[in-house]
């Protein structure tokens, strides 16, 4: 069986720093992290990349402009 590796930000998600903030959500359980961004107002989480590496969120803030991400568990 053949894996394909996802393809780390290879489209730019809308982001607006009025409605939304940037976050890193990591498990618990298994300490999968991924990258987004979530809503203040009602707290929808969009996905943009899959966090596996330093490297995968330094390409992340450096994507978007940010230099520090909030991470929730």
């Amino acid at each position: 069986m053949i894996f394909k590796k996802k393809k780390q930000l290879s489209e730019t998600v809308n982001f607006d720093p009025e409605t939304q903030y940037a976050v890193i959500r990591s498990s618990i359980c298994t300490g999968e992290k991924v990258a987004g961004f979530k809503n203040k107002t009602d707290g929808h989480f969009t996905e943009v990349c899959l966090i596996r590496t330093p490297e995968d969120e330094r390409a992340f803030k450096e994507t978007y402009g940010l230099e520090s991400v909030k991470v929730e568990y």
